[in-house]
Parts: C-alpha cells; sequence; structure tokens
C-alpha cells in the first residue's frame, strides 16, 4: 500500500443515507409481512369461519370471533355417513401406496436413464418427458376403460398400482437429474469391488439419493393428498370416499345449514399438509437446490 493511498480521504457518508440503510430492513420486513399477511388470509378466514355459527361466517368477513363453535368440529366429523376418521385412513392409504410406489419405480426408472445404455435410451427419455406436458383428462378416458374392464372400479388399485409403474414423469426427470450429479467415480470403485449393477443402485446410488426421495415423497403427499380429480372418478362407494371426495359430499349434503362443519373438515384436512411440508421443508430445499448440479 503507497503512501498517496493512505492519504487519500475516505468519502464521507452522510446522515441520510446512514438512515436510510437503517430504515431500508425494517421496511422490507413489514412489506414481506404484508404480503404473507394478504396470502395467508383466505386461510386464516377459513380458520375462523369453523368456529364461528353458520349464519355469521358471509356475514363478517374479518377474522374476529364472538361467538365461539368448538362443536362445528364434532358435527362436521361424523355429518356423512361414516366418521371422518374413515376418510382420513382412506386418504391415508392411498398416500402410502403412491409414495411406496413413486420412490421404488422412479429411482429405479432414473438409475437406468441416467447411468445404464440401452437401445432407445434417448427417445424414451424423450417421450417421457413428453408425458410431463400431457394432462391427466386426456388419458382418463382410456384409464377408466382399461380399470373397469380389470374390476378396478371403486377400490384404490387404480389410484395406486399406476405408481409402481413410474408415470409419474416428473420424479424420474428429478432423479436422473441428481443422479447424474453423483461422480461416476463411485460407481466404477463399487464395480471394481464386485458390485453389479443392482449393487451399484442399492449401495451408492441410493444412499446418496435421500435429499431427491424426500423430495418426491413431499411432493407425492401432497399431490396425492389433495387429488379430487382421479379420486371422484374411480370411487363411488361412500365408504372408500377420500378427504377431498369426502368434502365435496359434505358440501352436498349440508350445504344449505352446516358451513362451519364443513369448514372445521377442510381444516382438519389441511393439518396433514402443513405437517409433511412444515417437518420435511430442510430435505424439500436440499432436494430441489441440489438438482441439476453436476
Amino acid at each position: 500500500m503507497t503512501t498517496e493511498t493512505l492519504r487519500r480521504p475516505v468519502p464521507a457518508t452522510s446522515g441520510t443515507t446512514l438512515a436510510w440503510r437503517r430504515v431500508r430492513p425494517a421496511l422490507t420486513h413489514l412489506a414481506l409481512a404484508a404480503t404473507a399477511l394478504v396470502m395467508l388470509y383466505p386461510v386464516i378466514w377459513m380458520v375462523v369461519s369453523s368456529l364461528r355459527p353458520g349464519n355469521e361466517i358471509f356475514r363478517d368477513p374479518g377474522i374476529l370471533v364472538r361467538d365461539l363453535r368448538i362443536e362445528n368440529y364434532r358435527i362436521g366429523w361424523n355429518a356423512l355417513t361414516e366418521p371422518f376418521t374413515r376418510y382420513l385412513l382412506n386418504s391415508a392409504a392411498v398416500v402410502l401406496g403412491s409414495i411406496v410406489g413413486n420412490l421404488v419405480s422412479c429411482s429405479m426408472a432414473a438409475y437406468a436413464f441416467a447411468r445404464l445404455n440401452f437401445t432407445g435410451k434417448k427417445f424414451w427419455f424423450s417421450i417421457m418427458l413428453v408425458t410431463i406436458m400431457l394432462p391427466i383428462h386426456v388419458v382418463i378416458v382410456p384409464q377408466y376403460i382399461l380399470f373397469s374392464q380389470a374390476g378396478w372400479i371403486n377400490t384404490f388399485l387404480p389410484l395406486v398400482v399406476p405408481k409402481l409403474l413410474a408415470t409419474d414423469a416428473f420424479f424420474v426427470f428429478l432423479m436422473v437429474q441428481f443422479i447424474r450429479g453423483i461422480p461416476r467415480e463411485l460407481d466404477e470403485a463399487a464395480r471394481i469391488d464386485g458390485c453389479g449393477k443392482g449393487g451399484i443402485f442399492l449401495r451408492v446410488i441410493l444412499p446418496l439419493m435421500v435429499p431427491a426421495l424426500a423430495t418426491t415423497a413431499i411432493f407425492t403427499f401432497i399431490w396425492t393428498w389433495n387429488d379430487f380429480f382421479s379420486q371422484l372418478i374411480y370411487l363411488t362407494d361412500p365408504k372408500m370416499y377420500t378427504v377431498p371426495v369426502a368434502l365435496r359430499a359434505f358440501v352436498d349434503a349440508t350445504a344449505s345449514t352446516s358451513w362451519g362443519s364443513l369448514f372445521a373438515m377442510s381444516v382438519v384436512s389441511l393439518v396433514p399438509v402443513f405437517l409433511a411440508f412444515l417437518l420435511g421443508q430442510r430435505f424439500l430445499i436440499k432436494g430441489i437446490a441440489t438438482t441439476g448440479i453436476k
């Protein structure tokens, strides 16, 4: 460092600039809090409405409760032909089967696309990517005919079995990108130790895919739990209803008299989704952030 550099005067910072630097973080946090409140207001209003009498829900758009009605939850729990516990267990069975199916099938398909060489690999990978853009409404009719001829209507099989065939191309693509970020030197080291392709997948690739597997499990849980269209098509017996279909039936049965109970059951149905996201947020962020890194 020269003498001229030491003698060079340091630019003075005005008081206005210092004050702005102190105020700006507070204003930023205030704006973010206001935006979050606007986005969360519908959820807060639904929770508040679940504690109000039915005749006051649509009169007051505020979030203050004057007449607390906790019995809305008790009434809503037993409002349909089956207790709401039945619908929660049905949804849990479908969700669990879908998670297991996606984790097993999508990870195996992703390993094949990322590490193995076979005829038509690029072609089939392109076909798989095209299916991401294919809406479910296009394939629902032929699928319904197929499952109807197999005698699977009004069972959980049409909702779970396709997951065992790696039909969710988004998760296959996510895992392919993740596996491509794993160094191939690990595969070579395992092969030298005597591992075949299956051993490399089970002992090397799969343990390193925990963030991607967790991301797949969380997204599968949320999407399957909130799925209404497919479950409405295949489930016709009230005893087989899942939570979204049960809420639809709840509206048909009590729309004129028990909105508070409907909102109460809607709050109950959202609790597992919030818990799944909050408990798996760390893995979700890590899995998405590391996807595509090579």
